[in-house]
Order: structure tokens, then C-alpha cells, then sequence
């Protein structure tokens, strides 16, 4: 089985090339869905992240996701350590996923910083969904409701688009000129050569 990293700046259409790979009945894990799982439900997890940031960090036993990101976005090394109290349970979640799929041709691994994580390092290949930045701050703003200028301080905290490619073993344009299902297909079929 063939683990295959899928990866791209906010806004350009990760979630939209997985629904295709669906399609095709590649089973994929989406690491930021189950970080976001684990901080939820993972009681373990949530008395760290409070030991972390304080009380505030969970209302009522929800999540107070505004405040902590109040607390990490401008600061460095809490970030580090809320990263360090959730990845080792993300990681933990994955391969457990890739166990339970070993008889694949291939499984997808889902994320948007495995890149700036290094989580990349445990995969064989890795995609990269591209698009141009003035398009991914439009799909941003429609999605979240959110504006141009909290979008572009997103982009400035993720590794740079050309960056990323530098890592690609295959990339997927997704700039609305070149069809989708045709790129995902082509690169399903490259995977499928080399399992």
C-alpha cells in the first residue's frame, strides 16, 4: 500500500480533489477533520490544552476555538506546544488508519501543513492542489464569510505555494481552466503504476 500525501494552500480546493479521489474509492484520512476530532472528544488532550492556555480554552466542555487561537496566532512557541499536545494524537489516529487499510493500492493522508509539520515524511508520494492566490482568496472569502485581509495573513503564516511544489510528486492545477476529474484521474492512474 502506497500512502499518498494530499496538500495546498488555503483555498485551493484540497477538499474538492479528495471528493473526486472518493469517487474513485481511494479511502482518505483528512488529519486536520480528526485534529479537530481529538480535540473535541480526546479528554486527554483536552486537560493539556488547558494546562496549555488556561480555563477559557473550553467553555461548558466545548471548544473555545476564538480564544485559542487569540492565544497561538501571534505566538510562536505556544503554537509549538498546542502542535505538540495534538500531533502525537493525530499521528497516532493515522496509523491506525493505515492499518486498517493495508490491503489498498493506495490511501490518501489529507492535510494542509503536513508539509510544515513534517508529517510528509511517514508518506511515498505527495500531491500538491494548486491555484492562483487572487482565486484562493475569493474561494476563501465565499466558503468563510471572512475578508481579504484575514485571508492574506493566513497565506502569509503557510509555506509559500512555490515552496510547496518543490515537494510535489504530482501537482493538480486547480486555476477553473484545466478539468479536475481528468487531472485526478491521470494521477490516479500514475499512483495505480506504481503500487
Amino acid at each position: 500500500m502506497l500512502k499518498i500525501g494530499i496538500t495546498g494552500g488555503i483555498g485551493s480546493g484540497k477538499t474538492t480533489v479528495c471528493q473526486i479521489f472518493k469517487t474513485l474509492q481511494i479511502p482518505i484520512f483528512f488529519a486536520d477533520d480528526e485534529a479537530k476530532n481529538i480535540v473535541h472528544h480526546n479528554q486527554h488532550v483536552q486537560e493539556q490544552i488547558i494546562a496549555l492556555l488556561g480555563e477559557e480554552a473550553f467553555i461548558d466542555g466545548i471548544y473555545n476555538k476564538p480564544f485559542v487561537a487569540s492565544k497561538v496566532f501571534n505566538d510562536k512557541y505556544l503554537l509549538q506546544q498546542l502542535n505538540a499536545i495534538i500531533h502525537p494524537a493525530v499521528f497516532q489516529a493515522t496509523v491506525d488508519f493505515f492499518n486498517q487499510h493495508k490491503k489498498e493500492a493506495y490511501v490518501l493522508y489529507e492535510a494542509a501543513i503536513m508539509l510544515e509539520s513534517g508529517s510528509y515524511r511517514m508518506l511515498d508520494k505527495i500531491i500538491v492542489v494548486t491555484a492562483p492566490e487572487n482565486i484562493r482568496i475569493q474561494r476563501v472569502m465565499q466558503r468563510d464569510g471572512i475578508n481579504e485581509d484575514m485571508i492574506k495573513a493566513r497565506i502569509a503564516n503557510q509555506m509559500p505555494e512555490a515552496e510547496k511544489l518543490k515537494y510535489a510528486d504530482f501537482v493538480i492545477n486547480n486555476d477553473g481552466k484545466q478539468s479536475l476529474i481528468e487531472q485526478v484521474l491521470a494521477t490516479h492512474h500514475a499512483i495505480l503504476k506504481l503500487t
